[in-house]
């Protein structure tokens, strides 16, 4: 099996900056790897509710994860400035694979890259339902 490599930035279609904070660093003195994670879903739901799909608060259908992972390729620590790119890789009835780079701002590859894969369901019942058409408007373009 071969090593995983860094991915370029013309890989991924939307970009937002993260701002490191002096909680992210662990006692290496850098990004702890869990920090990662609330990286990826900061940048995937900061897209959807930009877009105007998500509404965590009143809307009808929100995703779960139900799978995730990342792979980690350059140390980043307090302060940097990150920037997350997303692309979607897959797109279900119901599911969506999102994949997330983390970039030290202005890198052309990512200092670490990782995915999750959102099942979306019912704000009350939390059963899988069919995305709906304006969800996978803003999905669509995404896709890689």
């Amino acid at each position: 099996m071969s090593r995983p490599q860094p991915q370029h930035r013309n890989d991924y279609k939307v970009f937002l900056p993260i701002q490191t904070r002096w909680m992210d660093n662990d006692v290496y003195g850098h990004v702890n790897n869990v920090t990662y994670y609330s990286y990826f879903d900061t940048a995937v739901n900061h897209y959807l509710v930009q877009q105007g799909v998500l509404d965590f608060q009143k809307g009808e259908t929100i995703g779960l994860v139900v799978e995730t992972g990342c792979q980690y390729f350059a140390s980043v620590a307090f302060p940097d400035a990150l920037e997350a790119g997303v692309r979607v890789a897959h797109i279900g009835r119901s599911s969506v694979r999102y994949e997330v780079g983390i970039f030290k701002q202005g890198d052309t590859h990512t200092s670490a890259a990782g995915h999750f894969i959102h099942v979306y369901v019912g704000m009350q019942d939390r059963r899988p339902k069919p995305l709906p058409p304006e969800w996978l408007a803003v999905l669509e373009p995404l896709r890689c």
